[in-house]
């Protein structure tokens, strides 16, 4: 199994990185249109939560120190970066557990096309588990820049974390990403298993995402079998 200690680290600066979130997360909580305040908005926040589902999946995990989340200070985007880190799976990801979620980003010349072909795959995998292929979903691109240190798994796609097989993949993964935050790591570059020459990375510290901004909007969409038609979605 790979480890720490065997991969570089290299200065990772890039002002533009593509992670895709459904459109629907963008839009504006509900209770802020009811509220003069923020003070008043906590507290109808703090109600909402006693029965929403999607209040409570804000809990923060055992993995995550609060002090670690950003707040409104920090500039635009904030929530959407906290809630990479709060949001997580049950199994987790590629190089994160269910107790700490992780910025997961396509970056380099191709980023737009590998960060689509990583949610498709598994937008896909969740439809094929249903046995229903009809799907319509908006995606927005959100853009983030990084001045980091990262642990670079460069083209060793022959290691575990890049079987096809996720049940080998992410404990292998997860495994590696507790060793780099262990040691004081920031994240992990590595090669997308989704896009052919595509590149990604996992940063695994809220502050380490920078100058949050919006991207383009795509639009995902499966019409009765697993071929997904990917469409730009035009704004006047």
């Amino acid at each position: 199994m790979i480890r720490v200690a065997d991969l570089p680290v290299r200065e990772f600066v890039e002002p533009t990185t593509i992670r895709l979130v459904t459109a629907g997360s963008l839009d504006k909580p509900a209770m802020t249109l009811l509220a003069d305040d923020p003070s008043e908005r906590a507290i109808l926040e703090e109600i909402e939560a006693l029965t929403s589902s999607v209040a409570s999946s804000w809990m923060v995990p055992a993995g995550v120190q609060p002090g670690e989340l950003l707040t409104e200070a920090d500039g635009y985007g904030w929530h959407y970066v906290n809630a990479a880190f709060c949001r997580t799976r049950p199994t987790g990801n590629r190089f994160n557990g269910p107790e700490r979620g992780a910025w997961y980003a396509a970056h380099g010349k191709n980023a737009a096309d590998t960060a689509k072909a990583e949610v498709a795959w598994h937008l896909t995998r969740e439809l094929r588990a249903t046995g229903v292929y009809d799907n319509v979903t908006t995606y927005r691109e959100i853009l983030a820049g990084f001045v980091s240190r990262f642990h670079d798994l460069g083209e060793r796609t022959e290691e575990a974390v890049f079987s096809e097989d996720p049940m080998e993949a992410y404990p292998a993964g997860q495994a590696l990403a507790r060793d780099i935050l262990e040691s004081g790591g920031n994240g992990v570059l590595y090669p997308s298993a989704r896009y052919e020459g595509g590149r990604c990375l996992a940063a695994f510290r809220p502050n380490l995402v920078q100058n949050v901004r919006e991207g383009e909007a795509w639009v995902f969409r499966w019409a009765g079998s697993a071929e997904v038609e990917i469409s730009r979605l035009e704004t006047r």
